[in-house]
């Protein structure tokens, strides 16, 4: 199966990435992708975009060329308190929210603290999915987090780059995470982070994990635009009529 939707990837506006806004959808429309978006790191990141870069993106259009960018941001979850630093009405004109353990805002610290983090970052409301949980430098309580995600509906991620570039080790991580939230009933999405749009809705390492715990195709929230927009509107998202010309 082809996945033609991406939830996670990064411009020069985080300027450890490499890419525009116009890379992109030349390289979504070159690999077919249908739909993708730009998150780029939360203001609390050292060399992150200004908290206006995430107001102002509604100076960008949503579909060029019939492909869709959903307006996004990767945030930092902050503390313990599941606190993130993107906040307030600012928030609902966001089109997707996703967050994430990052060691320059949350330096990593115990399995119990990383696992209060990301629970209480679910139950906050304000994130859709959470990034790279199966980060080794972060233990967390697999089974805990999972259910608190598929009771609150908020998917987590499985980070294609985690198995390239980034936090080496995750391959058991995120296949136990795989096997809970199956258990638990809940979402994934696979995630390709790019920092360079010439790996936009690149996830061969994550379907290998997606696939080898038999993962059920329905709760993957990348199968098609429209499980992805779906989601996004269950999730209190009232951004997203513009995409419509994406759902078949």
């Amino acid at each position: 199966m082809k996945f033609l939707v991406d939830v996670h990837a990064h411009t020069i506006a985080s300027t450890h990435a490499y890419s525009t806004v116009h890379d992109y959808f030349s390289v979504a429309k070159a690999k077919g992708l249908k739909l993708f978006a730009i998150t780029d790191h939360g203001p609390d990141m050292a060399d992150a975009p200004h908290f206006w870069h995430f107001v102002n993106m509604r100076v960008l259009p949503r579909i060029v060329d019939g492909i869709g960018m959903l307006r996004g941001i990767e945030a930092n979850i902050k503390n313990e308190h599941g606190e993130i630093d993107f906040f307030g009405h600012y928030l609902q004109e966001l089109d997707i929210v996703l967050a994430g353990l990052h060691e320059p805002v949350f330096p990593p610290s115990t399995k119990d603290a990383h696992t209060r983090a990301l629970i209480n970052s679910i139950e906050s409301g304000h994130v859709d999915i959470i990034t790279h949980p199966g980060n080794p430098a972060y233990p967390i309580d697999i089974n805990s987090v999972a259910a608190a995600a598929a009771k609150h509906n908020v998917a987590l991620e499985i980070n294609n780059s985690s198995f390239l570039t980034s936090r080496k080790g995750s391959l058991r991580n995120c296949t136990d995470i795989a096997n809970a939230v199956k258990k638990a009933g809940g979402l994934l999405v696979m995630g390709s982070d790019s920092h360079v749009a010439f790996s936009l809705g690149e996830f061969e390492k994550a379907i290998a994990v997606i696939e080898a715990v038999d993962f059920p195709i329905e709760r993957l929230l990348n199968r098609s635009p429209e499980a992805l927009l779906c989601f996004l509107s269950a999730r209190g998202h009232t951004t997203l009529d513009e995409y419509s010309v994406l759902i078949e």
